[in-house]
């Protein structure tokens, strides 16, 4: 189980950062990335568009099928399910990547943002997760990845952001019960999460801007990460709220400077979640 080869990824957003870095990783491979996201035209806020993140997972050696859809909208998953299997004749994996951040007060959070979260983070996960079981169950080493924290009831991320993290917590719980349900059918589900801040357009946006960037690692670090996770058996691997640096540090990677060049180990941000 130790490539990525021939194997089927299904992803809920992937246009950049974190989920394009995964894609691309697997494409590396040879996979057959199918993606899931809004972004069909270019926006001055945002690098990259679903299509431009298709040319990328093509030029790393993948195949890719970009599916224009938004994963609060049950008729665009169930697309995205039936384009991937008709285009790839299955699916061995599905990457819970589209997540929404707001970190406003409870005071300050308003209905529909709170809402948008729970939409993509919790729903997202749980319904893109259930619509593709019935295909992960005939695929090969069959996994559920979601990009989310391990569950950590310290008061201090409680309260720093009450609707953000019931948000991220949710996409780890579904998770979590799906690994619990699934075992039987050997399906495979897990979270994983960074120790420190990535080079993301919402680190830059939203959390720090090019302060906040500058100690941060690139998306590469989950990318490596990703892949050692979705390479493992699945009938022996599940049911983890998983690290990344401690999944590299077992596959044998333990120098980590590649990742954030330039920049000293005590200098990382460290993430808002551990």
């Amino acid at each position: 189980m130790t490539t990525l080869e021939g194997r089927t990824i299904l992803m809920s957003g992937g246009s950049r950062g974190i989920g394009l870095a995964i894609a691309v990783r697997a494409a590396r491979d040879g996979a057959n990335v199918a993606l899931l996201a809004k972004t069909d035209t270019p926006d001055p806020r945002l690098p990259g568009t679903i299509h431009t993140a298709a040319d990328d997972i093509r030029a790393a050696g993948g195949n890719a099928l970009p599916i224009v859809g938004d994963v609060r909208n049950d008729d665009d998953i169930a697309r995205a399910v039936e384009s991937t299997v008709a285009e790839f004749g299955g699916i061995d994996v599905v990457v819970n990547n589209a997540s929404v951040i707001n970190l406003s007060r409870t005071l300050e959070l308003e209905p529909k943002r709170y809402d948008l979260m729970q939409d993509v983070n919790v729903r997202g996960t749980f319904m893109l997760s259930r619509a593709a079981i019935p295909h992960l169950k005939n695929g090969f080493n069959p996994h559920i990845l979601s990009l989310s924290p391990p569950i950590n009831l310290d008061p201090k991320w409680l309260g720093a952001h009450t609707g953000y993290t019931l948000a991220k917590y949710g996409m780890s719980l579904v998770t979590l019960g799906l690994a619990a349900e699934l075992a039987r059918d050997g399906i495979a589900a897990n979270t994983l999460w960074p120790r420190t801040t990535i080079k993301t357009a919402a680190v830059g946006n939203i959390l720090g801007g090019e302060t906040l960037l500058a100690k941060s690692r690139t998306p590469e670090i989950y990318a490596d990460a990703a892949y050692e996770v979705l390479t493992k058996p699945a009938r022996q691997f599940t049911g983890r709220s998983l690290i990344v640096e401690d999944v590299l540090a077992d596959a044998g990677i333990t120098d980590l400077k590649k990742y954030s060049p330039g920049v000293d180990e005590s200098e990382l941000f460290p993430d808002i979640f551990l």
